[in-house]
């Protein structure tokens, strides 16, 4: 099977201490069957995907069968969730092995929705068909954005219901991660007061993700340092494109620096820093304007789990991760701003570059514009083709970013390529998202996200056939909410 296939299983992970996970088998379902196959993915980390759409694969993807070297765990971590520390795990997942790619890479296979594991909590370990399509449709869109991201192989119907509010149809999603080391685990780890576990879940990180810090004077401070700036450069790619993540809890952190868990995510239309979309975040902790604060406050907890490892004097350990803490603002503010530099054509810096990106801003918000078919318009020079765009206010504006623009020895041609690769064309609108998954769930028909998840495939093609995928929602007097994939 393994040959035919082309699974190539090794479990490094088992080889930490026993705290860290426990062996789990996915709980078999009745009657599996095979939704979405991502043949591009599976080509390139070395699976044969003709031979994988078929009652075999399909068995693998819902857990009922288990290839061969495949070891299934249930990982432990803990986390801050909306502030509150909680003992967590995977309640609902099992990690089958780690695939290692044509290249050498390595990464987590991982079902959703396999089933109770003893980290479920109470929970029946499932999920429904509905959450594991946008998982498969934001993470894949993410992909083609150029964000670092977790990425989807599959969904299969288990033929078993699974109980809301009401009965939904059942799902497993396989996953495709760098890894699954969040914040999360580091903070589980902490709170097991073994400095050696510690230690041993840290050296693994490090080999995993960054062995060329291994030889360095002081590898966990510089495990620290990498992840917050993978951290920072991820969070202004979100910032760029509108993306809100929803539920930014430390478990949902990960240490490669990759998007992960799709639940109440969603893309910003009309710019606004205050904008939620999130059920269940009444308060705007996740809110897109608060997302580089919350991550900063992540990166924080994630210092603090590693104190042990900066110093064995606690306050000297304290001194040196307060004295990194700073370094967030600084990486997050200079890739946020690079990247506005890049949605503007603009290729060289200058000191006033901040304000002109914030006046544009603050009008977005003031008139209530929309913020990927402002840059978009800009990017087209057809800012006049926009209603909020016709105003004085708007006028001297972009006369002032022209006369920046002119102030750099690019041409404006080059300065059109470069908006052309840093301001998609299309995002995965919500109410595009919602028709797809509607299709899919309630009506049986999967034409319609495939037609989005083609056109999302390369969202910066600027092609005519995007533009039906640019137009707004109809105005609503009801909110638009996401709510948590279970």
């Amino acid at each position: 099977m393994n040959q035919a296939m082309g699974w190539n299983f090794d479990n490094s992970y088992v080889h930490l201490p026993k705290a860290f996970y426990t062996s789990q088998s996915p709980s078999p379902v009745e009657e599996p069957g095979l939704v979405f196959l991502n043949g591009s993915l599976a080509n390139s980390l070395g699976l044969e995907a003709k031979a994988l759409i078929n009652e075999e694969g399909t068995a693998i993807f819902a857990g009922n069968q288990i290839p061969e070297g495949a070891k299934p765990i249930a990982q432990a971590y803990a986390g801050h969730q909306f502030g509150n520390f909680t003992m967590l795990g995977d309640g609902r997942a099992v990690l089958l092995g780690e695939q290692i790619t044509p290249k050498g890479a390595r990464v987590d296979i991982q079902l959703k929705g396999a089933g109770r594991t003893p980290y479920s909590r109470g929970g029946d370990g499932r999920a429904a068909l509905g959450p594991m399509l946008r998982e498969y449709l934001i993470s894949e869109a993410m992909h083609a954005l150029g964000i670092p991201t977790t990425r989807s192989l599959a969904v299969v119907v288990t033929g078993e219901p699974v109980f809301r509010e009401t009965p939904l149809p059942g799902a497993i999603l396989t996953r495709v991660a760098a890894s699954h080391l969040r914040v999360g685990t580091f903070e589980y780890a902490a709170r097991l007061r073994d400095t050696e576990e510690l230690r041993a879940l840290a050296d693994y990180a490090l080999e995993r993700h960054y062995p060329e810090l291994l030889q360095e004077e002081q590898p966990y401070l510089s495990l620290l340092r990498v992840v917050m700036e993978r951290q920072a450069r991820l969070i202004a790619k979100w910032q760029l494109v509108g993306f809100i993540h929803g539920v930014m809890n430390t478990d949902n952190i990960t240490i490669s620096g990759e998007t992960i868990d799709y639940g109440p995510c969603a893309f910003m239309d009309t710019y606004d820093p205050a904008t939620v979309f999130s059920s269940i975040d009444r308060e705007g902790r996740y809110a897109y304007g608060n997302q580089p604060y919350m991550a900063g406050w992540n990166v924080a907890r994630f210092a603090e789990s590693l104190l042990p490892l900066l110093h064995e004097n606690q306050e000297t350990a304290v001194e040196i991760a307060q004295q990194e803490m700073p370094r967030f603002t600084e990486q997050y503010e200079q890739h946020w701003l690079q990247g506005m530099r890049a949605k503007l054509g603009l290729y060289n810096k200058e000191p006033e570059d901040a304000e002109l990106v914030e006046q544009l801003l603050k009008w977005m918000e003031e008139h209530q514009a929309d913020f990927t078919n402002t840059f978009r318009a800009l990017t087209l020079n057809q800012t006049d083709k926009i209603t909020e765009c016709k105003n004085p206010e708007f006028t001297k504006w972009l006369e002032k970013w022209k006369a920046r623009r002119e102030r750099q020895t690019e041409s404006e041609a080059d300065s059109r390529t470069l908006m052309k690769k840093s301001n998609p064309s299309i995002i995965p609108r919500n109410h595009l998202v919602e028709k797809a998954l509607e299709a899919a769930v309630e009506e049986g028909g999967l034409q319609v996200m495939e037609e989005l998840l083609q056109v999302l495939a390369d969202p910066y093609a600027y092609t005519p056939e995007q533009e039906k995928y640019t137009t707004l929602p109809e105005p609503s007097n009801v909110p638009y909410q996401t709510f948590c994939g279970t």
